[in-house]
């Protein structure tokens, strides 16, 4: 057939095909980019942020609306629990694209397996395999901690300079609203997002007061909410907005460095109270791999499993005394 094509009209309908493919994957990409593009992701991001408030007004309910499940009879299950929307809100707050059914999910396929992989594999007894189930279904809660603790302690590091920012820009003129949609542009994130998600509300029609006690629940910090505080009994009360917030600043610098002073002087104890809670088990590892013979009797007797099983219960006791010795909250 191209044979009775000329060399013209060969090239025409090459170009064409060419074109029509090039368009049709630029179509796909468009469509796919319209769903799960940077852009899509950033507003699903921020409309999922919005569920960690408690506001109920029909101004936001369509913006509070967050599935905790994909699936219709999980999410059906999920909103019967009474915990449910706090874990949604403690997934939200570390700043995780997670859902709560795929957290769920997660920490019970890690403990199943586990737990199996125990039994049949390291042919353990139940006990022992239970107590591996547990630990490793309780990783995923570890990291959720984790992750919570990194960003609360970042955006308590980033509050001094937003509420000097807030103080620079009502002292040139510019609205309470004005200076809180700044933060949201010109601080890096997780604190620019939270505010963002304030003039997001307050432009979706929520009063500034909700948005600031939405903040306040999204993000638990003390500072935070002297903060919000401050602002809300200002509008209520009057008084001079500017130097409240500068003094507000002034004191979060100050805790902050004695907080880090503290840590710089128990430093010593710190290091030893992880030293003394890990030196046992990594001597009984040792001792297990190096000599089995000599610590056989602890997995086999009936009386070494008894004393294992006393030692351990005294073993976390200690690591619990520990902590609350090295943990100086300031």
């Amino acid at each position: 057939m191209f044979n009775n094509l000329g060399g013209n009209a060969l090239i025409t309908a090459a170009v064409l095909v060419f074109v029509t493919v090039l368009l049709v994957i630029e179509g796909l990409y468009l469509l796919w980019r319209s769903y799960k593009g940077p852009e899509a992701r950033k507003i699903e991001k921020r409309l999922q942020a919005f569920s960690a408030a408690i506001d109920r007004t029909s101004q936001a309910h369509l913006a509070k609306e967050r599935m905790l499940s994909e699936v219709p009879w999980l999410q059906r299950m999920l909103l019967t629990l009474p915990r449910a929307h706090r874990l949604d809100r403690f997934i939200l707050q570390a700043g995780l694209e997670w859902t709560v059914s795929s957290f769920l999910l997660t920490c019970g396929v890690l403990g199943v397996f586990a737990f199996f992989a125990t039994m049949w594999m390291a042919r353990q007894p139940v006990l022992p395999a239970l107590a591996a189930g547990i630990g490793a279904a309780m990783l995923p809660v570890l990291y959720l901690q984790h992750q919570r603790s990194r960003r609360l302690a970042r955006m308590e590091k980033q509050l001094p300079e937003a509420l000097d920012l807030v103080t620079r820009a009502l002292r040139a003129g510019h609205s309470f609203a004005s200076g809180v949609q700044m933060i949201g542009d010109e601080m890096a994130d997780p604190i620019a997002s939270e505010f963002r998600m304030v003039a997001d509300e307050v432009n979706f029609g929520v009063s500034l007061q909700q948005a600031l006690t939405n903040l306040s629940v999204r993000v638990p910090l003390t500072d935070l909410r002297y903060f919000v505080v401050a602002v809300l009994i200002q509008r209520d009360s009057g008084g001079n907005l500017t130097e409240v917030l500068s003094n507000l600043s002034r004191l979060i610098r100050d805790r902050l460095k004695l907080l880090a002073r503290v840590r710089v002087l128990s430093a010593e104890g710190r290091l030893s109270a992880w030293i003394l809670g890990l030196m046992p088990f990594a001597l009984a590892a040792l001792m297990n791999v190096f000599n089995p013979a000599f610590m056989s009797p602890l997995w086999t007797d009936p009386i070494g499993q008894t004393a294992l099983r006393w030692m351990l219960a005294l073993m976390l006791v200690g690591i619990v005394l520990l902590r609350k010795i090295v943990k100086i909250r300031v």
